[in-house]
């Protein structure tokens, strides 16, 4: 394209007046390349041959660059908008995806499945061959457990009252052992209640039992205490529960024995006397069954049902077991007898 300086006629005497319109002249064109810039430019005015431009070209440049750099704008926001409602979504998606997630099943440790090598331990203690032989003593109690004495631990058997005492002396034994697990409580032996209601109450024929000396702490220092009552040929459990200040009586055949409760406030009214010299106002506390206790369904599991409900409680847990929990207990009861170690 050639470039040309074009010289317009001066104004006509009657458009004098008239207000002048400055015009930049820029370029003459070939005719060919006059049609494709016509198709290009549709701002520009043609007159002839020349091009005549209105608006300045740094100003069109500029302009251009603007339109290019909204252009640009506009589409980092919408990129931005999409990244943002993507991010949105993925996390709308977390909070929801749970709900369609199976959780793993959460095995709490009062029913922990015994290993392959402990059934196979059970079943072995239990077992008919060599009733007479030792399978474990426990030297601080002096408590001997035969093959005979576990079997009462197979089902449908009544629970006997070395199985029973070890247990318990286990449970002392665990507490001590991860004190920051489980409640601070005093484990009374199958003989203790038998023996304070000697005559119908009889404090003194138990008064050496509780020495500090003897425990290394104050039956009052206790959250629970756990009193084992034998009637006959059934299995029961006094809990004289220092720390929400009452008596709790329970029957898993669904009975209630006050007289046993008044029994057990007036011993811990003369317990903390005779140990401390202090008055304790025990037998205006609360005196009651438990509700929603958990009840067996046969008629030889109550032995289980009580430890069960000494080992619940001392672990501070709602009694969240029944009668279908019975055989598992059974067996490992068995474990935790022949390993010499409650878990």
């Amino acid at each position: 394209m050639e470039q040309y300086v074009a010289h317009l006629p001066p104004p006509s005497p009657s458009s004098a007046d008239a207000p002048r319109t400055r015009v930049e002249v820029i370029a003459v064109e070939d005719a060919e390349e006059g049609k494709d810039d016509k198709e290009e430019h549709e701002e520009e005015e043609v007159k002839g041959r020349v091009v005549v431009r209105r608006t300045p070209l740094y100003k069109e440049l500029y302009e251009a660059s603007s339109r290019l750099r909204d252009g640009k704008l506009r589409t980092l926001q919408f990129e931005v908008r999409l990244a943002e409602k993507g991010r949105l979504g993925l996390e709308q998606l977390a909070d929801v995806l749970p709900r369609f997630t199976p959780k793993k099943k959460e095995v709490h440790e009062p029913f922990a499945p015994l290993m392959n090598e402990d059934e196979n331990s059970v079943d072995h203690a239990l077992g008919s061959r060599n009733r007479r032989e030792r399978l474990v003593v426990h030297e601080s109690s002096n408590i001997v457990i035969t093959r005979e004495i576990l079997q009462c631990l197979n089902e449908t058997e009544w629970l006997n009252d070395e199985v029973i005492n070890l247990y318990l002396e286990l449970l002392k034994e665990r507490e001590l052992r991860e004190p920051s697990k489980f409640l601070k409580c005093h484990f009374f032996n199958t003989f203790f209640y038998k023996k304070l209601i000697t005559g119908g109450y009889d404090y003194k024929s138990v008064r050496r039992w509780t020495t500090k000396r003897k425990l290394g702490y104050s039956l009052i220092e206790c959250d629970k205490i756990f009193i084992p009552i034998h009637k006959e040929v059934h299995w029961c459990l006094a809990v004289i529960n220092i720390r929400d200040k009452k008596f709790q009586y329970l029957d898993s055949l669904g009975s209630m024995d006050m007289k046993a409760l008044g029994i057990l406030a007036r011993y811990l009214v003369d317990e903390v006397k005779d140990k401390s010299g202090q008055h304790i106002d025990a037998l205006s506390w609360k005196q009651e069954g438990v509700k929603n206790l958990p009840l067996q369904e046969n008629g030889w599991d109550c032995g289980m049902f009580m430890l069960k409900y000494i080992d619940f409680y001392s672990r501070d847990m709602d009694l969240s077991f029944g009668q279908k929990h019975m055989c598992y207990f059974r067996r490992r009861t068995a474990r935790e007898i022949l390993n010499l170690r409650a878990e």
